[in-house]
C-alpha cells in the first residue's frame, strides 16, 4: 500500500470529479490499479482504495452501477461504449478488477 495519483486508477477528470462530489464510490477496471490500503488526493480531500476484487462484467449490478455514477446497468453499458469510442463490447465473461474507495476523515 502506498500513495498513488488519482489519474492512477480514474481515467477521466469527469470521474475525479464525481468520487471527491461523492457520487462515485467504485471503478471497474480492465487490470487492478491499485491495492487495498493505497491512498490519494483530490481537492486537499484524501481517499484510501478500500477493497479491490476480482469479477467479471457479469457480475456487475445495477448497485455497482449506481456507486459508478451510473443510474442503471444498462445506462452504465452505454456509457462504456461511449467512452471507448464504440470499440467495447460487452462481454459477460471478461475479467475486471472493482476498486472501492472511500474518503478518509
Amino acid at each position: 500500500m502506498g500513495d498513488i495519483e488519482a489519474e492512477t486508477l480514474f481515467p477521466n477528470s469527469r470521474t475525479i470529479s464525481a468520487v471527491a462530489e461523492g457520487e462515485m464510490t467504485q471503478i471497474h477496471r480492465g487490470q487492478q490499479y491499485a491495492e487495498e490500503g493505497d491512498t490519494f488526493s483530490i481537492e486537499g480531500e484524501s481517499f484510501e482504495v478500500v477493497d479491490v476484487t476480482e469479477r467479471t462484467l457479469g457480475d456487475m449490478s445495477d448497485e455497482d452501477a449506481r456507486r459508478e455514477g451510473s443510474p442503471s446497468l444498462e445506462a452504465y453499458k452505454e456509457r462504456m461504449v461511449s467512452a471507448h469510442g464504440g470499440n467495447f463490447e460487452w462481454d459477460e465473461t471478461a475479467t475486471v478488477y472493482r476498486h472501492r474507495v472511500a474518503k478518509q476523515e
